[in-house]
Formats: structure tokens, sequence, C-alpha cells
């Protein structure tokens, strides 16, 4: 080969370090260049900025040509450059894959995925302390305990602005945390490391103390999601988590903890959270209209359990009691409490109004009640009671198959006047029913059609209705209500609860985001659907009452 054709040429660089001139390979088609040269023929270089052993100034990295694709921190020992210790090293030469992917130009780009390769490396960071310039003494409250981490300064400071302050004009701190804050102190620091952390139940109230305290936002959204997101599985402490919600000020984790405890009181109600709950919490709970319990006497009794643990002020426990819906007890259960409960024997004169109430509404039919009482109040409104007399319930084994079908029965109303008196009511199931503008219509006289929607495009569909309207019901509307429940740790809970009035006859909303094609959906429990059917009587919405 003719050596004349090569020319010198020297590679870019930075001033004051001046690589050897290097001479231009003088294949410069693509196709047999060599792996190693440009689309010039020159050495792809990389500058590796590592630390220097003398005390000239670092240089700049000279900057780029198209073909270099990745500069990346080199890890070998140093090749010195002309006069000196800083690297100038040639870039690793490219895989056969990565320059396959660049065949098609620069249109569409070519992502190149390194971020576990740089988590790995932060969290070795953490882990060894490597080049460290601040350390965290953190102690626990009331002990000894000191937990010493070797951090550095930039990282904790990118995630939070108090570190960033506090760490401003001093390498160390001593940090007094709570002991379960204290506990988890390393899951937290490894979080603003590689920004991901496995958490606990259990750990859940002290990662979102810390992530508060040290104004990590971020780290507070996911904790609470978290929150949530167990909450609405039946795993998590609702009732401990209330608490925090408040003393937090979350409303849409305190809302969330709430809406938990109305839908699965039964289950709360029996489980050692129960004497936990606090004045506030139980009056908020006791006014929800959405309780979903056995009957208003399960409601009553669960009250009493409160009550004999807590030992509240008289005032506190006189509140709770006149929260009862006594009307909705029927007339000999009222005798039984009246007769034996240890609670009315001390309170009896804080209700003995509600007690007459209740008799009289149980005596006459709701609409000649109502011509001298008002029934609007929401002593007279049923809550989501499972009792026979209020619904049933209706599992569907296979739910996505086909269409389903059934009915069941309920009381007219709670009034004792009406205990006799029964509605049939016929529900209907559909797994895919499809909306008027999915559905297929005819395109022209022929009668060719357009192509049918796809199953998928259809969603569930639940239409509850009466079997027949007669005179039975003049005075009364109904409001129906269907539950969802979800088994966990051996318990069925409610997860998700739709209601809808007589007029609409059906939930809009109903599953609409259920997939019940996935075995594991959130909404089965062993490939069944299950379902809870309430229909409550509503008397104020058609009986006006005296002005």
């Amino acid at each position: 080969m003719d050596t004349s054709t090569w020319r010198s040429q020297r590679v870019p660089t930075a001033p004051g370090l001046e690589p050897a001139p290097l001479k231009e390979h003088p294949l410069r088609s693509a196709s047999v260049r060599p792996a190693h040269l440009d689309c010039r023929g020159y050495p792809l270089f990389s500058w590796a900025p590592r630390v220097c052993p003398h005390s000239h100034p670092r240089p700049s990295c000279p900057p780029q040509h198209p073909c270099v694709r990745v500069s990346s921190w080199s890890s070998a020992p140093l090749d010195r450059g002309p006069g000196c210790g800083c690297l100038l090293r040639p870039c690793p030469v490219p895989s056969a894959a990565a320059q396959r992917s660049d065949v098609g130009g620069e249109a569409s780009g070519t992502s190149i995925n390194h971020s576990q390769m740089l988590l790995h490396r932060l969290q070795e960071l953490l882990h060894q302390g490597n080049a460290s310039d601040v350390v965290l003494r953190v102690q626990a409250a009331g002990t000894d305990e000191v937990r010493v981490f070797h951090a550095h300064r930039l990282l904790l400071g990118l995630h939070s602005e108090l570190f960033r302050l506090l760490l401003s004009n001093q390498s160390e701190a001593m940090l007094r945390e709570p002991r379960d804050c204290a506990a988890v102190f390393d899951k937290f620091i490894r979080y603003l490391y590689c920004g991901e952390l496995t958490i606990l139940l259990s750990q859940a109230i002290p990662l979102h103390k810390l992530a508060t305290k040290y104004r990590v936002a971020s780290l507070q959204r996911g904790v609470a999601d978290y929150m949530r997101a167990h909450l609405a599985g039946g795993a998590g402490p609702a009732v401990g988590w209330y608490h925090y919600a408040v003393s937090t000020g979350d409303e849409a984790l305190r809302e969330s903890c709430l809406q938990f405890l109305a839908w699965n009181l039964s289950a709360v109600a029996g489980s050692a959270e129960w004497s936990s709950v606090s004045p506030e919490l139980l009056a908020q709970l006791l006014q929800r209209s959405d309780l979903v319990l056995q009957d208003e006497l399960e409601l009553f009794h669960a009250l009493e359990v409160w009550l004999g643990r807590a030992r509240p002020p008289p005032a506190v426990a006189e509140r709770a009691l006149r929260a009862i819906r006594y009307p909705m007890i029927p007339p000999a259960q009222l005798f039984q409490l009246q007769a034996r409960s240890a609670v009315l024997a001390r309170h009896g004169l804080a209700v003995a109004d509600l007690l007459l109430q209740a008799y009289q509404f149980h005596a006459a039919s709701p609409l000649h009640y109502a011509k001298f009482f008002d029934v609007n109040g929401s002593a007279f409104l049923p809550r989501n009671y499972l009792a026979p007399a209020w619904g049933a319930p209706w599992v569907i084994n296979n739910p996505a198959r086909d269409d389903r079908s059934t009915s069941f029965q309920t009381q007219l109303g709670p009034s004792g006047h009406d205990a006799g008196r029964r509605i049939t009511w016929n529900v209907l199931f559909s797994p895919r029913w499809l909306p008027v503008s999915l559905r297929p219509v005819y395109a022209d006289a022929a009668g060719t059609a357009l192509p049918a929607a796809r199953p998928e495009d259809g969603r569930p569909r639940l239409v509850v209705t009466p079997a027949s309207s007669g005179g039975d019901a003049a005075g009364v509307s109904f409001q129906k209500t269907v539950l969802v429940g979800a088994r966990q740790q051996g318990r069925l809970l409610v997860r998700h609860a739709y209601s809808f009035h007589q007029s609409s006859e059906e939930a809009g909303d109903f599953l609409a985001h259920a997939d019940l094609q996935r075995r594991n959906s959130e909404y089965l429990v062993e490939n069944a659907l299950h379902l809870h059917l309430i229909v409550k009587p509503v008397y104020h919405t058609l009986i006006r009452t005296p002005k």
C-alpha cells in the first residue's frame, strides 16, 4: 500500500494535552473500516477524566465526532498522555449488535440503558462509603444506640432540601429519631441513593415520618400510595393508619382508611384494633349510612364493647349511643336491650326519647307515622345490612363466561308494620355488555353489517329490577347497593361498593375497570365473583312531612 496517501492528522484535544500525530486509515468505507475507527478513519477516543497525579488543571473533554456514541468512565490502569498522567484511552470496541442498531441512521435513535448498573454502583457507594464527605449519626430516642452512616453530601441534597441546608457547613450531624424511625433509617438512606426500597406494613408509618421530616416528597407519595393500596386489599392496620393520617393532615389517606373501616366494620369490630379506635373516629363511623354490617343490633353490641374498653367520659358515651339508629332494630330486640344491656342501664335516660321514637315507628305504618313525625332523618335510613331481610349474596363462578340471572326477596321496609311484606327482585349480570354506540349496525339495505365489536370492548353490567310494581311500594323508594368481596388472610372483605337508585336500575360504573378474564384479578376469589346485593327502602324521597 502506498503510504504516501496517508496523511498526518491530529485528534482534537484539550489545550495543553496533544497526543502524538496519528495517520488516517485509507479504508474509509463503513463496510470495510475497522471497528475501532470512525467514518473518517480516525481512531475512536474517549476522554476519561480520572484524577491526574500532576497539579495542572483537568482538561475538558474534546468535542466528539458523531460516530462516537458512548463515553464512559474507564477503570483500566492509567495510560499517560504527553507529559503527564492524565488518561486518554480509546473507547471500547462497540459490539456487533450496537453497530447494527445504527445501520438505519439517526432518524429513530437507539436507546442505551445502563440504569441498573448505575443503581448497583450507587448502592456500592453507600455500603462501602467510598469518597464520603459527611457522617450521619442516628440515635434512637431513649437509648444509647447510635447508627453511623458514611454518606455523600451531593446525593443527600439532591432529594432533601433539609439535608442540603443541614450539611452545607458541617461534615457530621447527630440525628435523634424515634425508635421505629431509627430502625428503618438505612432503608431511608438507601432510597436517597437508589430511588427504591423494600417496605413492610409495619415500616410504612416510620418511613412516611422520615420522608415528611426531611421533605422527601417522592417518598412521601410512594409510601402513602402503598398504604392506600394495602388498605384496599385488607392487609393494612386501618385504625392506626387513620390516626396517623389525621396527625399528618394527609386527607387522601384519611379518607381511604375511613372508607375501608366503613365497608368492613364487622371485621374491624371483631379485631384487636377496635379498642384503639379514638372517640373522634367512632363518631365519624357512627354517622355514616354506608357502614356494612349484619344489622343495627351488631353495631350496638360493638359499641358496648368499645365503651367497656375505652371507658370514655359520660358525654362521649351518650353521644355515641344517640348515633345508633334504633328504628332499624325490631321491637323484640329493643325489649331485650332495655332489659339486659348494662350500657343502657347506665345511660338509658340519654336515649329514652329515641327508644320511644323507635317503638312508635314500629307500631304504625310509615305513611301514618309521617303525618305526625319527621321521617327525613338518618335514624330512618337503613345502613348496608347483610341480614337476609335486606338482600342476598351471589357467587358467580367463571364470571367472564356468559350472562347469569338470579332473584331474591327483601322486606318492604324496616317498620314492624311492613315486616311480613316482601318485594321480589330480578337480577341480570352480563360480563360483556356493549353500549349502543359499539353495537353492530347495518350499513345498507342489503343488510351488510359492519364488523362486530370485539368481546373485550364490552364491560360488565348488573341490572336490578322489581319483579312487579304494585301498591305495596307506595310511599317508598329503593336504593340498591352491590358489594364486591375479596379474600384477604382467610377473611372475605368488601373491596368495592356500587350504589344506584331505583330510577336507573343499574350502576353506570359497575366493575368498569375490572378484568374478569384474568384469573388473579383483584375482583375475583378463586375465579369467582363474590357479590352481595342490598336493597334499602328510603322513605324521605316520596313521603312529605307536614310543615
